[in-house]
């Protein structure tokens, strides 16, 4: 390859800030790799779950992240045939049509540098031909990222693994970046009734624009649960239940305020140790509990049906709220996340 060197954000100790480095990018592509110049990245609440290791101790240290983006190719391995030098594509963590790759190891102060199939916090990335999809030109630079995970797994949670339709009640906990768009295509699909929990009341007037016929603040499940209860004695129970937090007191107010025949997904991922109580009758008698996986998203099928809604005017991008950043500050966007100052923080490299 020509390029030799790249910036990248270093993940090299658990809990601690990103660094800035540069890296050594592999000496050549193999099968069914591409590199790719990265134009803009989002940062997921997962990468904050990985920078904590919320999962248990990290055993790839140190690192690259990121795992949904916006980028040109730059070179193409071989038996790649997917995608062409030029091509503007975005970059996602669920795998889709063409070869997958071995992982690339790029190199750090003399040692070797893990990276998964695909990587987004690093100006030049090297990605497995089935975590890229090409788009064609014309797209805002700062919200196409999204269509990585954010816009997938949301599109694919209600039409993949709930199967929404117009008699369907949503429940939403966590308006983020998947919550609101959750919100959104639950709208736009034509859900019934939506009512969206979050802890900021600040969200309250993006959530009724959006499309929420109820916005409700949670403080603890003692003083909400029972609120809602009321609400929903004298409504029909949701029927699609989405928690996006991670948080165990949400999933079990989904789970217990939801329909007997109703489907309760988890998004969120809750810390090693925080168990979830769950009263498992209700299993028995129809309502379903399932962990979703990036909404069992296709790329390749999803994102041209999303951008086709975005070209009919369907999606209005003003509802998917972002804070861009400069890669130099990616730190302070990691921050801004985990405090709520922003939906979706999103990296752009060329400013």
């Amino acid at each position: 390859m020509n390029i030799k060197t790249t910036e990248a954000a270093i993940l090299f100790e658990s809990g601690k800030p990103l660094k800035i480095d540069t890296i050594g990018l592999p000496n050549k592509l193999y099968d069914n790799q591409i590199l790719v110049e990265l134009i803009t990245s989002g940062i997921c609440g997962a990468q904050i779950n990985e920078i904590d290791a919320i999962k248990g101790p990290d055993k790839f240290l140190p690192h690259l992240l990121g795992h949904e983006g916006y980028g040109q190719v730059v070179e193409v391995g071989p038996k790649v045939s997917k995608v062409s030098k030029s091509d503007l594509v975005v970059l996602h963590w669920r795998p889709s049509c063409g070869g997958q790759s071995n992982v690339p190891f790029y190199s750090w102060g003399g040692r070797v540098l893990n990276a998964g199939w695909v990587t987004t916090f690093n100006r030049h990335a090297v990605i497995s031909e089935n975590r890229i999809t090409k788009i064609p030109l014309g797209y805002d630079e700062n919200f196409i990222p999204l269509l990585g995970c954010a816009l997938t797994t949301a599109f694919g949670v209600l039409k993949n693994e709930a199967k929404i339709t117009t008699e369907d009640h949503v429940l939403i906990f966590g308006l983020g970046g998947v919550g609101n768009a959750v919100l959104q295509f639950s709208r736009i699909l034509g859900a019934k009734q939506i009512t969206v929990v979050d802890i900021d009341d600040k969200k309250r007037d993006l959530a009724i624009k959006g499309g929420a016929d109820n916005f409700f603040v949670y403080t603890s499940k003692l003083e909400v649960l029972p609120i809602l209860e009321q609400i929903f004695k004298h409504s029909t129970k949701p029927s699609i239940a989405i928690e996006t937090t991670g948080q165990a007191e949400c999933i079990e107010i989904c789970y217990e305020l939801s329909a007997d025949n109703s489907h309760v997904i988890l998004v969120g991922v809750p810390a090693l140790g925080r168990n979830v109580s769950l009263y498992t009758l209700p299993l028995h008698l129809g309502k379903t509990l399932t962990g979703s996986k990036g909404g069992s998203s296709e790329p390749d099928i999803d994102i041209p049906k999303i951008l086709h809604m975005l070209d009919a005017g369907s999606i209005n991008t003003i509802n998917f709220p972002t804070l861009v950043y400069p890669f130099t500050n990616i730190n302070d966007a990691i921050a801004d996340l985990r405090k709520g100052i922003s939906f979706r923080p999103v990296i752009n490299f060329q400013i």
